[in-house]
């Protein structure tokens, strides 16, 4: 079992404090460096959602892609252990923080970071969308789930169009021959937002894969954030959100699936806090200049 600093020494995390909010990363620039092939840091580069979404804005409008991960202790644990999943992290053009450790362990570090969801995303980028007229695809999940999540989302946001549904077969590779198939579909719709209903790390490899395939289109990695909408799958309540207890909740709820995930996350967590220590005591890096 590897702990903190061989994690931060494979590249899995990073507790360097995020790039200002009106900065843009460049188009698939790495979150972190990169060393035999590997990236050397998994950071989280904006620290806020109304900085994420300005930033998300601007690209939109521009006709800019971009790649956008949302990081939380299960993606921790398999960075560890996938290089393909490492290669993919690294090369995203936005990572915030989708897990409240996440938070809590760069704050530990002295950065101040805010909790960013990917699947409360959904709505926000959706409201972006209808009104700069960005066409909208969704990809990942059971046919009857994206129509609902389709049909809601459209009637919630007037002049939203969603012009793909893609489901990808059961044991879907993101890397074989179904996953082209379904980045010919989304280059067949125009669609210039995806977002990607996959799963870690199915999700994170497509949208890299789709970025090089189609570079003015932005991906984005939402988990489950389509089966809530669509109403088959349910959110922990509002108050067990707040009181930052949602794992309890879902472990509660979906114990045979989660218990041994959740272990996993519960025994990097105290090496990733005594990293996250260590780098309180360091200097701060210098700030990247501002892009005008």
């Amino acid at each position: 079992m590897i702990f903190g600093a061989g994690l931060r020494a494979m590249g899995v995390v990073s507790f360097h404090q995020p790039r200002p909010e009106r900065g843009q990363a460049p188009r698939g620039q790495a979150t972190g460096e990169r060393s035999g092939g590997q990236a050397t840091g998994v950071a989280v580069s904006f620290a806020s959602r109304s900085g994420l979404l300005g930033d998300l804005e601007r690209r939109l409008a521009a006709g800019d892609g971009f790649t956008l991960a949302t990081l939380n202790l299960d993606h921790v644990v398999k960075l560890r252990r996938d290089a393909r999943f490492r290669r993919a992290y690294a090369r995203h053009s936005h990572v915030v923080a989708d897990g409240n450790p996440i938070v809590w362990l760069h704050r530990l570090a002295g950065r101040q970071i805010h909790l960013v969801p990917g699947s409360e995303l959904v709505e926000p980028l959706c409201a972006l969308a209808a009104r700069l007229g960005v066409p909208v695809a969704l990809l990942g999940g059971r046919p009857a789930a994206l129509e609902a999540a389709a049909a809601r989302l459209v009637a919630a946001h007037p002049g939203l169009r969603i012009v793909a549904r893609i489901s990808p077969p059961f044991g879907f590779d993101p890397e074989g021959p179904a996953a082209t198939a379904c980045l010919d579909e989304l280059a067949a719709s125009g669609a210039r937002l995806c977002l990607l209903a996959l799963g870690a790390p199915k999700q994170e490899i497509l949208a890299i894969r789709g970025a090089e395939r189609l570079p003015g289109c932005g991906f984005v990695s939402v988990g489950a954030g389509l089966d809530f909408i669509a109403g088959h799958q349910s959110r922990a309540p509002v108050w067990v959100r707040r009181m930052a207890l949602e794992w309890a909740w879902r472990l509660a709820t979906n114990p045979r699936r989660l218990a041994r995930r959740y272990l996993d996350c519960a025994l990097v967590l105290p090496g990733l806090g005594v990293d996250a220590l260590r780098e309180r005591a360091l200097p701060a890096p210098p700030r990247r200049p501002r892009d005008t």
